[in-house]
């Protein structure tokens, strides 16, 4: 089987990432019985296997894309993993302002990527 090419995986392996990232920092929402401190502990495990992921994704797109360019994307990403999340794990409704917002910011990312 042939490798991906490098911004493919490099997309990919931060895909995994920030969903890793978003259940860290954001899926305790659902567990209100537990004790805080069991909770931090509980993220930071989640978010040893975002940093697995985050870490060669980075040193794989670094070089194919700038450093803007790779966090540009991480932050599409986020957002994008977040309104899933929020929608299907969280049960929470996005508003049509969410939907203005976040097209703002992917427009403002666009800019990132313009070779003007």
């Amino acid at each position: 089987m042939p490798a991906l090419p490098p911004g493919l995986m490099t997309v990919l392996l931060l895909i995994g990432s920030n969903i890793f990232m978003t259940f860290a920092w954001y899926g305790h929402l659902k567990v209100k019985h537990e004790k805080l401190w069991i909770l931090i502990l509980v993220s930071w495990g989640i978010a040893f296997f975002e940093y697995c992921l985050m870490v060669p994704a980075n040193r794989i797109g670094y070089g194919v894309f700038s450093a803007a360019q790779l966090k540009t994307i991480q932050e599409v990403i986020t957002l994008s993993v977040f309104v899933l999340f929020s929608v299907f794990y969280l049960g929470e409704a996005i508003r049509w302002t969410h939907i203005v917002g976040f097209a703002l910011i992917a427009l403002g990312a666009g800019f990132i990527f313009y070779k003007g």
